[in-house]
């Protein structure tokens, strides 16, 4: 199978294409792709498929350990830069996902995409929805966890995002990720943002669901963006920056809370081929 591998500021995947063929989603093949050791090596891998609801074009995004997840911010872009550099679409179209239909706007040099921004929708904020086991808002609350005791908010983008921005120590943050993921509160689970806003600027570490540490999320820094504005940690209607382990997005949140604008880039590293169905001859 002709596979290729993009990176959206550090969150790698390996993307495959059923455009104009039947491509069947195999969340087991997937899991042994994106294995570091005996697959190609992935955060995950995105499926891109004719366009559903109406949308042009359709993605699919399958985690590291073989789980779906409704959406992925630096995954989509590293989708519509595909799209965009193999001449599918234009410099703006929507892509459909398990959270909704997006529009990219593509910004291009020298016939390549070198910079996408996503209209992410709204962010969904009432606990159930997001979903946590809360009734209404989830916004700068007390929560404890494994004898650590913190604010948090809870804010889905399609996804699930449970952040902070108390000053924890590198050890509470290494400890608290994988036990935040999985915590009853939770009932699909979370993704976690650790942040800290420093002269208006927000600086997060990800445990991503069904990943672990990443080197950025693009959903997260949606979420983390617009908890930091129902904080009054950041504005309403203007781009902030966004740094994760892997580099920086810009990220609007609008003050009616209409919708939430990512602006970053995505790269092609490598193509190939592999066997289908992958065999890591364990």
């Amino acid at each position: 199978m002709r596979f290729l591998k993009y990176q959206g500021i550090g969150n790698d995947f390996v993307l495959v294409e059923g455009l104009h063929r039947h491509l069947e989603i195999d969340a087991e093949w997937c899991r042994k792709v994106c294995d570091r050791h005996y697959g190609i090596g992935a955060d995950g891998v995105l499926y891109v498929l004719p366009g559903e609801d109406g949308a042009d074009y359709t993605m699919r995004i399958i985690n590291a350990d073989g789980s779906e997840a409704e959406m992925c911010g630096n995954g989509i872009r590293c989708v519509a830069k595909y799209l965009y550099d193999r001449e599918h679409a234009g410099g703006r179209f929507t892509i459909h996902t398990l959270a909704g239909n997006l529009e990219a706007d593509v910004t291009a040099s020298g016939g390549e995409a070198v910079s996408v921004r996503i209209n992410m929708g709204a962010p969904i904020l009432e606990g159930r929805d997001v979903p946590v086991d809360h009734d209404g808002r989830f916004i700068d609350q007390p929560f404890e966890a494994d004898g650590v005791k913190f604010k948090a908010n809870a804010v889905s983008m399609g996804n699930p995002h449970f952040i902070t921005f108390d000053p924890l120590t590198d050890a509470e943050i290494d400890r608290l990720g994988p036990v935040l993921e999985r915590h009853p509160f939770f009932p699909r689970k979370t993704n976690v943002e650790f942040c800290r806003v420093v002269d208006g600027k927000i600086h997060i570490r990800v445990y991503e669901r069904g990943a672990a540490w990443t080197l950025a999320c693009g959903t997260g820094a949606c979420a983390s963006t617009t908890a930091a504005a129902l904080n009054g940690l950041v504005p309403f209607g203007e781009p902030v920056d966004v740094e994760l382990p892997g580099g920086w997005l810009k990220v609007t949140v609008d003050p009616d809370l209409g919708y939430v604008l990512m602006d970053g880039p995505a790269r092609l590293v490598f193509e190939g081929e592999v066997p289908c169905p992958f065999d890591d001859g364990r």
